[in-house]
This record gives structure tokens, C-alpha cells and sequence, in this order.
């Protein structure tokens, strides 16, 4: 099948080789001529482990290209949504902007019995608007929802093999053709036996923006309990342990830590929000208001936490800040926990030097103020303090008695709760977590 992919950001890009990968002649478009020369050149414009690879894999075979017109796009049976939803500056509410641009932009080529699919992350009820606009324009064109459920890190797994493919499709007949439409792209996916939910556009919109709130409270509920623990002198560690076991609850996410970040969850639990409001729902979802707040008090207590194990004053103390990007074995910054940290730190009086395996060109053009280094044996040398923010495996690694050698004080705040107290504190090192005594 021939199919165009309109975005070539992460989800984009991931998305248009991977669905060469299955077989199909793909092209992707975006308007940023410097990424789409970049894909050509089979060079990711992200950190996304395995997809380097991939990209230059389907480059070879021909079947998938890059262009920045649109009109490239013609003859495609299926032409994939990709643009970014990102959050309204000053509101909580989605910028639709660029999805909007993307169908307008499509409509010079849509043609009968072609299908739009979206896949990104949309209030609900932007697919029944745009459904109504693709209908008008183009008779016989139809629309669905196909939402993305990838987590960075596992992109293209997640896309290849995902869990679940969720199709949000239009009444009646043309329902029936454009599942058949999406059952042909994900052929050899659905070959394989993957669960298919098939639902009405609202539902599918629904069904990505609910994943994530329910994640965000997952996460959120664990750090509450955090707070607890440090009022009480709990281990919320074991605490995670042990309600993890049950298999209602699960042990996935409930890592008490710094909390979330990146361009996902924040920005789509308060785009859901501020739906609700426009929906006359508001009640319904007000508990994710502090969901946000949990979250967003997490970033503070670790500022204040560093002030504590330093002493009571941040005033002229060397920081060592491991991590930078929002989650490890991405580079994506946006909404950082380890760089707002950073910063408060340094708005503070300390001095900072940052590293990161992958994110340090992108966090040195958006925090030019900090410091960083190349390695975490370089940020840490004559450190007061070293602060394990983003949970990288690099990190977790780390001999504890080489690098203690390398710093002033040995004092370690674990701020993802991924280190082994027991063999820090055995090597000299001060140990604190949020939610944990310390050792």
C-alpha cells in the first residue's frame, strides 16, 4: 500500500519506517526542510534507540522517502495524521493548530475512498469536526482515529509490536472500509494475533488521553504516599513493593521519585481538563488538577532536600546533577524534572554542572545558563553533592567507590529511587530519597 505519514517529529518519523518496515511505500512530510534533510540523510533528529537503524534500513529499500510538499503525498490510500498537539501557551487547553494545517493542507490531494487516520493526541471531538471537513471537501474521503501508545525509549517496539491497535472509525458502511483500510496497513500486526478494539471516534480519542491521566495518577499517588512516608519515617519503597504485588495495582509505575515530565503527560492531562470544562464535565476530572499539583510538588521538595543534606544553605556548594532528560534512553527535555531542578538549584546560589548521556546539546540550547559536562566522573569531580535525577542504566552502574574518590563530600540524593542504598551507604556515601530515611 502506498501511505504518507504528515509530521516527521517523533511519533512521525518512528511511524513513517516502521510502516515501511511492514512492507508498504511510505513518504513522509513535514514543512522543516533542515529534519527532512536530516531523515534523507538517515541520521535521526532525536535520541530513540533502534530507529537510527530502521531509517536506514527502509531508506535502502526505497520504499520510504521524505519531502517537505504535500503534493508527494498524492495517490496515498492512507495518509497518517503525525503533527504535534502541544500545550496552549498561557492555558491548559491543546493547540490544534498544526492538526488543522495538516488536513487543510491534505485537502489539495485527498481523493475518494482515501482515508485520513489520525494518530495524534486530540481533545475529543476534534475527529468528528475534522471528519465533517474532510466529508465536505472531499466526498467519499473518510477519517478515522488510530491513537499512538509509544513510550520513548521503545518507539519502534511500540510501534511494530504494540499491545493494543485502537481504531476509532465513522458509522455505517464507511466504517466497515476503513477498517478494512487499517487492517491491510497493519497486516502482518494483526496477523499476530493483537487485541483490536474498534469504537467510534469519540471513544478512541478518549482512549489515549485517559491511558495517560491514569498513569499520571498512578505515578502521582505513589509520591503522595512518599510525602507520607517521610512525615512517618515509612520506606515508600517497600511500601511500592509490597502493594505492588497485587495484581490489581501492579508494580509498573509506582516508582516514588522526582515525578513526570516530558511533552506527553503533563500537557495532555490539562489539555483533558480544560476539555471537560468546555464539555460542562469539570467535576468529573477536577482530582487531576492534583494529580498535577503532587507532581509539580515533587521538583520542590528535592530543592529543598538538597538544601538540607547540604547544610541548610545551596550558597556556593558544587552540585552535581546526573541526568537531564525527562526519562532515560530519550533526549526529549520538554518539561524536564532533572533540568528544573537544576535551575532552581542554581537560582539558589549552588553551582551546577549537569550531564546526560544523550540530552546535553539539546538542554545546553534550551538552558544556557547551566553547566554541563560529558560524563557524570566529570560533573562529579569536588562535588558537595551529587544528584541522581533521570534514571539512566549509565547511573545505576555506577561503582560507588570510584566515585566517591572523585567528589568533596560523599553525599548522593536519589531522585528516581534507582540506586542500592545498601551499597552506597557500605562505600561512605550519605544516602537520601524522596520517601525513604536516610542512610
Amino acid at each position: 500500500m502506498r501511505i504518507s505519514v504528515i509530521g516527521c517529529g517523533y511519533l512521525g518519523a518512528v511511524h513513517a519506517a516502521s510502516m515501511a518496515e511492514l512492507g508498504h511505500e511510505v513518504v513522509g512530510i513535514d514543512v522543516d526542510e533542515r529534519k527532512v534533510a536530516t531523515l534523507r540523510d538517515a541520521r535521526a533528529p532525536f535520541y530513540e534507540p533502534g530507529f537510527e537503524d530502521l531509517l536506514r534500513c527502509t531508506l535502502g529499500t526505497g520504499r520510504l522517502s521524505f519531502s517537505t510538499d504535500v503534493a508527494d503525498a498524492a495517490g496515498a490510500r492512507v495518509h497518517f495524521l503525525c503533527v504535534g498537539t502541544p500545550q496552549k501557551h498561557g492555558e491548559y487547553g491543546a493547540d490544534l493548530r498544526y492538526v488543522d494545517a495538516a488536513v487543510e493542507s491534505l485537502l489539495s490531494v485527498l481523493q475518494p475512498g482515501e482515508l485520513v487516520a489520525g494518530k495524534s493526541t486530540v481533545p475529543v471531538g476534534t475527529a468528528a469536526r475534522l471528519a465533517e471537513l474532510v466529508e465536505g471537501k472531499v466526498p467519499g474521503a473518510l477519517l478515522a482515529w488510530n491513537p499512538e501508545f509509544l513510550r520513548e525509549g521503545f518507539a519502534v517496539e511500540d510501534t511494530l509490536h504494540p499491545d493494543r491497535l485502537v481504531y476509532g472509525l465513522p458509522a455505517g458502511p464507511d466504517g466497515e472500509v476503513a477498517r478494512q483500510l487499517l487492517d491491510e496497513v497493519y497486516a502482518p500486526i494483526v496477523a499476530r494475533g493483537t487485541p483490536q478494539v474498534t469504537t467510534d471516534h469519540a471513544t478512541a480519542e478518549m482512549v489515549k488521553t485517559a491511558a495517560n491521566s491514569f498513569l499520571a495518577t498512578k505515578i502521582s499517588f505513589i509520591n503522595a504516599m512518599a510525602e507520607l512516608c517521610e512525615a512517618t519515617g515509612a520506606d515508600v519503597k517497600l511500601l511500592a513493593d509490597a502493594i505492588g504485588y497485587d495484581d490489581r495495582i501492579g508494580r509498573k509505575f509506582l516508582n516514588a521519585g522526582l515525578g513526570f515530565g516530558g511533552g506527553c503527560l503533563p500537557k495532555d492531562i490539562r489539555a483533558f481538563m480544560a476539555r471537560a470544562g468546555e464539555l460542562g464535565a469539570d467535576q468529573a476530572l477536577t482530582f487531576l488538577r492534583e494529580v498535577d499539583n503532587i507532581n509539580m510538588r515533587r521538583r520542590i521538595r528535592m530543592v529543598e532536600l538538597a538544601r538540607e543534606v547540604l547544610d541548610g544553605s545551596l550558597l556556593g556548594k558544587r552540585v552535581a546533577v546526573l541526568g537531564a532528560a525527562f526519562k532515560p534512553d530519550s533526549d526529549d527535555i520538554r518539561d524536564s524534572p532533572a533540568l528544573n531542578v537544576a535551575a532552581q538549584l542554581q537560582l539558589q546560589g549552588a553551582v551546577v554542572c549537569v550531564t546526560d548521556p544523550a540530552a546535553v546539546e539539546n538542554s545546553r540550547r534550551e538552558w544556557p545558563h547551566l553547566d554541563y559536562a560529558a560524563t557524570p566522573e566529570e560533573a562529579a569531580a569536588d562535588a558537595d553533592a551529587v544528584l541522581v535525577l533521570t534514571e539512566w542504566r549509565q547511573y545505576r552502574e555506577l561503582d560507588p567507590v570510584a566515585f566517591g574518590a572523585l567528589v568533596r563530600q560523599k553525599r548522593v540524593l536519589d531522585g528516581r529511587n534507582a540506586l542500592d542504598r545498601e551499597t552506597w551507604t557500605a562505600a561512605g556515601w550519605t544516602y537520601r530519597a524522596l520517601g525513604r530515611r536516610a542512610g
